[in-house]
């Protein structure tokens, strides 16, 4: 068997319908599309979303919510999840990047109180939830706010 030996298998590849070519190919004239009407029409048929005359989907539910755009968004990492990065003494952006618990080391990153550090550590991050302050400080840890510009 080499390369140039290998076809699909019989009855697997059908010729295209090709319309619109004359009376012989047996899809002339009308181009398969019937007499009139709104689809034999060039452009014909209707807009994506119509009902037939029916107040439409989109226009029938309520418009809500707004996303302020200029909004600072944080990666949000609990205590707990600190526990996993083992014996590191420094959590920095880059450690967190570095163990994938946040996507890019140049996010700014929130520290969140749920769960326990069994350990002093020094955590670098943009911000600080109370519960986070209290329960590092109580762990023997220092909590070093980032400047975020």
């Amino acid at each position: 068997m080499k390369l140039h030996m290998l076809a699909p298998s019989v009855g697997a590849k059908k010729n295209p319908k090709r319309i619109g070519r004359g009376p012989g190919s047996g899809h002339g004239k009308t181009a398969t599309k019937g007499h009139k009407g709104i689809k034999a029409r060039s452009g014909g048929g209707k807009r994506p979303g119509f009902e037939g005359g029916q107040m439409p989907l989109i226009r029938r539910l309520p418009k809500y919510g707004f996303r302020y755009p200029f909004r600072t968004e944080y990666a949000v990492i609990n205590l707990k999840s600190l526990v996993t990065l083992g014996t590191v003494d420094q959590i920095t952006p880059s450690v967190l990047a570095g163990a994938g618990l946040i996507k890019k080391k140049t996010q700014l990153v929130k520290i969140l109180g749920t769960g326990d550090l069994g350990r002093p550590v020094t955590i670098q991050a943009h911000k600080f939830s109370k519960s986070a302050l209290e329960k590092i400080q109580a762990a023997g840890g220092r909590a070093e706010v980032i400047s975020s510009v």
